[in-house]
């Protein structure tokens, strides 16, 4: 369950913080909540003190960050600290985000590389941040294919370049133009998900 708070309903985060709360509060919710900050899709950004704010509630358990702007991530961990697990959104920046205490990814990559992903954060578990960083660069051809168009078009036509029937997307949104299906389907035989 996801709830999208409307760009066009508020100038400013301010006004996040109450609706979130009482949206969390007067709905059943089986398990705990993570914040999806993805100001590209809701036009407004979570600023660090909302997210403080929020985090002070017992049901919200983390944010995914998918604001870009690693210095607003660092306030983030600095004001949260373990009140507030943070995951990377951006599969281009995994790394960093772990490196300012991240406990991981909400990725489209993992869709269609979930090993690559996985050992990606593993390594920098592990302590071995050079692993975890060649890892990260690996992953770049696969992210630039998988973001060529608005998310989900190019993961849904990967899955199904890989067999996995992830269907039609809806509309409005198409299928890829061809110049980007050849640009995903190149990727992938890069990556070696695909063979000819």
């Amino acid at each position: 369950m996801s709830a999208c708070h409307n760009a066009s309903e508020a100038s400013n985060t301010a006004t996040l913080y109450p609706a979130k709360r009482l949206w969390i509060s007067t709905v059943w919710l089986p398990s705990a909540v993570i914040l999806y900050n993805v100001p590209s899709r809701t036009g407004l950004n979570i600023a660090p003190e909302t997210a403080l704010e929020l985090s002070k509630h017992p049901l919200i358990n983390g944010i995914k960050e998918a604001s870009g702007n690693i210095s607003q991530v660092a306030k983030v961990a600095a004001l949260c600290g373990d009140a507030l697990n943070i995951y990377s959104g951006n599969d281009d920046q995994v790394v960093p985000l772990l490196a300012l205490g991240g406990k991981g990814v909400i990725s489209v990559v993992s869709n269609v590389a979930p090993e690559l992903v996985h050992n990606c954060c593993q390594a920098f578990f592990d302590g071995d941040t050079a692993k975890a960083c060649a890892l990260q660069l690996e992953m770049l051809p696969l992210e630039e294919a998988l973001f060529c168009e608005v998310n989900p078009i190019p993961v849904k036509y990967a899955m199904n370049v890989l067999g996995w029937n992830a269907g039609e997307c809806r509309l409005p949104l198409v299928e890829p133009s061809d110049a980007h299906k050849a640009k995903i389907e190149q990727a992938l035989q890069a990556a070696g998900l695909i063979k000819e």
